[in-house]
């Protein structure tokens, strides 16, 4: 992504916040995002998202996905849901796993190595759903194959066209560093609602991010999930929720056909 087009994509992010130019006049964009291709959000997640008529994004991981769920994946994608790149092996900084683990950690791995991971990860997920581009998300929030930032050879790869963050910090929209906001085991529904509450009342976007729903780790509460879908099919008229990729398309498209 060009310098001149993350500053296209900022002047226009903006002018929608103080707008409400979304869909429909739309008040704000909200993006439900789940990490790691985890069986609770098979199980749970996609069922209760399908029910309230809501799509989200998973960004899955190649060496967790279970060779029964790859029917159901390519289903959930089939069903209107965003299939997202989160590495082969998800390499993160050695702090992140116990002392006694060195293979596949960040420090170990080189900037080809990170984008041929990453590239081979996009053939899988078009082997499941068909679609030639994909959006990533960055293995534990950093972006570093040994001591080296690998964001900028991504973004001049072409492999991906939007990538997730996984802090809440708020910056000039950088289609390539999208923050989001994750939550607690101890997130109550109403902490969720609060968060887009938030970003109602800016008018922006918010992208929410979440591991397991009730089971697996780093655990939201079925709930606590079930209660956020609840509010957001409640205030449809006004609350946009959509795929990742479709929200980033609207937010960084030029303001023709707006």
């Amino acid at each position: 992504m060009r310098i001149g087009s993350i500053l296209l994509a900022t002047i226009i992010m903006a002018a929608q916040a103080l707008a409400g130019t979304w869909p429909d006049g739309k008040r704000v964009a909200v993006v439900l995002t789940y990490d790691d291709a985890l069986p609770s959000q098979l199980d749970i997640a996609i069922p209760a998202l399908d029910a309230a008529g809501l799509k989200g994004t998973f960004f899955l991981i190649g060496s967790k996905l279970r060779p029964e769920d790859i029917a159901r994946w390519r289903a959930a994608a089939a069903e209107g849901h965003e299939l997202g790149n989160h590495t082969i092996r998800h390499a993160c900084p050695q702090a992140s796993y116990p002392p006694a683990r060195k293979i596949d950690t960040s420090e170990a791995y080189d900037v080809t190595t990170m984008l041929t991971e990453i590239r081979t990860m996009n053939t899988f997920l078009t082997a499941i759903d068909g679609k030639m581009q994909h959006s990533y998300a960055t293995p534990c929030g950093q972006h570093l194959a040994g001591d080296v930032d690998y964001l900028p050879a991504l973004r001049a790869s072409g492999l991906v066209r939007y990538t997730r963050a996984a802090d809440p910090s708020e910056r000039p929209l950088d289609p390539m560093d999208v923050p989001s906001r994750f939550f607690d085991a101890n997130a109550t529904g109403a902490d969720l609602i609060a968060a887009v509450r938030g970003a109602e009342r800016s008018g922006a976007m918010i992208v929410l991010g979440f591991h397991g729903v009730g089971g697996d780790y780093l655990t939201v509460s079925a709930e606590a999930h079930a209660q956020l879908l609840a509010y957001l099919k409640e205030h449809s008229d006004s609350i946009w929720v959509a795929p990742f990729s479709t929200v980033m398309d609207y937010a960084t498209h030029e303001p023709d056909n707006k």
